[in-house]
């Protein structure tokens, strides 16, 4: 029982999470914008490379994130208020856009070549800093358990990153209809929506590693 609650814990903790950071919804419209130049075949096509790529990315990360963490003699608390800060801040600028130049120099690079699944839609835009971040983050928080719990766990984040991909390939595959439906300020208010969660998650990482880090009597001792 507790291992099925392990399981189910993982799926839930890292769709909640790892989906607003993902935000297929914004690669939605950079899609549309860089996408012109490509056929229909040609375009369903690098957007299901492109998902895959966000996966395989994500699956290295989750696997490595304890080697990091041994390498650079980061602890689990360290790592976890720093992917909250990371998070957090990526969530401020969604709901707080400023800047457009680094989306319109992304765009333009895209223009001249025919594969965009990798650069950028893979990377930066489907994967990139914060969703490494957070998937490192969960992957620290996974490794203080053991035994079958511990292989639960791992499986319902490797699940969580399947589910998320599926979800992102879906949204892409509509980005026209998305667009048509909400129109851009409906889109522009879905991202903020999920940037002020994005906030609210991270500062709960930050507020859970200081808490693990009041009641760890070691840490006092150091």
């Amino acid at each position: 029982m507790i291992d099925i609650t392990s399981f189910l814990s993982s799926v839930l903790i890292t769709l909640v999470t790892l989906l607003p950071i993902v935000n297929p919804i914004s690669t939605a419209i950079l899609l549309l914008g860089i996408s012109k130049h490509l056929s229909k075949k040609d375009l369903n096509r690098q957007i299901i490379l492109a998902c895959v790529y966000m996966a395989i990315i994500l699956f290295v990360f989750l696997i490595a994130g304890h080697f990091i963490m041994v390498f650079f003699a980061i602890s689990i608390p360290g790592i976890r208020i720093a992917g909250g800060m990371v998070i957090g801040i990526l969530g401020f600028h969604m709901l707080f856009p400023s800047d457009e130049s680094l989306a319109q120099e992304t765009k333009k690079e895209a223009f001249q070549k025919s594969n965009i699944s990798f650069s950028p839609l893979a990377m930066p835009s489907l994967s990139g800093p914060g969703a490494i971040a957070t998937i490192i983050t969960i992957s620290s928080s996974i490794d203080g358990r053991h035994g079958y719990e511990k292989v639960f766990a791992f499986t319902g984040v490797i699940l969580a990153i399947i589910v998320t991909a599926i979800i992102s390939w879906l949204v892409l595959r509509s980005a026209g209809l998305m667009k048509r439906l909400l129109g851009v300020n409906g889109v522009d208010s879905l991202s903020r929506i999920m940037g002020f969660l994005l906030i609210c998650i991270g500062i709960q990482f930050v507020i859970n590693s200081i808490r693990d880090l009041a009641m760890d009597s070691k840490f006092w001792q150091n």
